[in-house]
């Protein structure tokens, strides 16, 4: 029986896999007894769940048992913890040694999305971004990501219309374009204001085993703290927290780079 509120069928299949993993492989017959359903549904269920590679059939024996879809969403998984668990140390001593708010940022469906944040001794109520899908166009964790994209995913970005949040934020396809190549240059991506007004922030790139940019670590304070001529000092101790983050998951210049 499923909790109130689910989604009968979602449930179901939740439990499919549940019994699979439990048993190790399964019959239509058996799990469709164990969830006292018909066994027409069990094998409807079970049809579902192999479209998406999460079951798999043994023709020896008729028995299905986990498929390479459930590796993929675990790999997927391993790598969010693996990546929050190894960089957790690194943000909380940067945020204490600049006193600011230090954010971990992951590119994902066209917006980076905070999957870690320390809190500086400076900060006072600060939002907590853990979770949250934030722009990349206006914000120095998206641009960093948005600059390592692939070039057709760019110019996707680039050719709609960008929101303005501030009268500092840059919606031209042009200048983004620019700021995007100095990014690659510099090795960091800056905003100044243009997310909130008073609002500063830089962003570093963090590169997994292949070299590739993987996620954002980024800083950000008030302006009458974190001000604009200040951020090119902060993005080299930012670099440094980023290159600690990219070692600890795998990344080594001299074999990547």
């Amino acid at each position: 029986m499923g909790q109130p509120g689910t989604v009968q069928s979602v449930d179901r299949a939740a439990q499919v896999l549940e019994i699979i993993a439990r048993d190790g492989e399964s019959s239509v017959g058996r799990i469709g007894r164990e969830l006292e359903v018909h066994g027409s549904t069990a094998s409807r269920l079970l049809a579902s769940l192999a479209a998406h590679d999460l079951v798999e059939r043994l023709e020896a024996t008729g028995t299905v048992r986990l498929g390479v879809g459930v590796l993929r969403l675990a790999a997927a998984t391993r790598s969010r913890l693996d990546l929050t668990a190894q960089a957790g140390p690194v943000c909380d001593a940067l945020a204490e040694e600049l006193g600011e708010t230090v954010n971990v940022a992951v590119y994902r469906d066209g917006a980076a999305i905070n999957v870690y944040q320390a809190q500086g001794t400076s900060t006072v109520a600060m939002h907590n971004w853990v979770g949250d899908r934030t722009v990349l166009h206006a914000t120095s964790s998206g641009k960093m990501l948005l600059a390592h994209l692939e070039q057709d995913a760019i110019e996707d970005l680039l050719a709609s219309p960008l929101e303005r949040f501030t009268e500092h934020t840059i919606t031209g396809a042009t200048v983004l374009r620019e700021q995007l190549q100095q990014a690659r240059e510099n090795g960091w991506a800056q905003v100044v204001e243009e997310y909130e007004d008073g609002l500063n922030a830089v962003a570093a790139p963090i590169r997994g085993p292949a070299g590739d940019v993987v996620a954002a670590l980024s800083v950000a304070g008030p302006t009458y703290r974190l001000a604009p001529g200040s951020l090119p000092a902060t993005a080299r101790v930012l670099l440094r927290a980023a290159d600690e983050i990219s070692r600890r998951i795998g990344y080594r210049a001299d074999v990547t780079g």
